[in-house]
């Protein structure tokens, strides 16, 4: 019995341990909304690979992020923060707006096919 709780603690471990590494690894990028504005507009990230995108509302109102293409849609709520993960995508770009300021809150995420690419227009 002692054996069998060492095996599925060592098993236990090897998992988080793999689970901890994929999201420490990840690449991650911050976009702030201001005044029904994303800033930076648009970002650029590696393709097939995941990615997280990390929205921050400092306005006083809330902001739907949408995307056909990203096939997302999350609102971020007032002096708020919410992230989505997209990917992994093809090279390509991708647009997304504030579904409730569509005429000024758009953005783009641009997918280089180089590996680690991580900049910020």
């Amino acid at each position: 019995m002692k054996t069998h709780t060492k095996l599925t603690q060592v098993y236990l471990f090897l998992i988080l341990g793999l689970l901890t590494r994929t999201v420490f690894g990840m690449t991650e990028i911050t976009i702030n909304i201001r005044d029904h504005l994303f800033f930076p507009r648009e970002v650029t990230v590696p393709a097939n690979q995941k990615v997280k995108l990390y929205f921050i509302n400092h306005d006083p109102t809330p902001e739907e992020i949408d995307s056909f293409s990203l096939n997302r849609e999350k609102v971020i709520f007032q002096n708020s923060s919410g992230s989505i993960y997209i990917g992994p995508l093809k090279p390509g770009d991708y647009p997304f707006f504030g579904e409730f300021h569509p005429n000024s809150a758009v953005g783009k995420v641009i997918v280089k096919p180089d590996n680690g690419i991580n900049d910020v227009n």
